[in-house]
């Protein structure tokens, strides 16, 4: 059986992904996919493909107070 195709991808382009990453680190999956014309789960694929994990930074919520040391 057969887990990995030799195709490149071709919907979703790598660096096109990355930069999208830098440029909104916050949002969702949906959000993503809308501006690449393509599913949230095609989106999940290629960030996991890319290594890319999100996690929320939560310094920059606005639901949390400021806390002050």
């Amino acid at each position: 059986m057969k887990l990995t195709r030799n195709k490149p991808p071709s919907k979703i382009p790598n660096e096109a992904l990355l930069k999208d990453v830098e440029q909104h680190p916050d949002d969702y999956l949906y959000e993503r996919a809308q501006r690449f014309g393509c599913s949230k789960s095609g989106i999940e694929a290629a960030l996991k493909r890319l290594g890319v994990s999100q996690k929320k930074d939560l310094g920059a919520s606005k639901s949390l107070p400021h806390k002050e040391s």
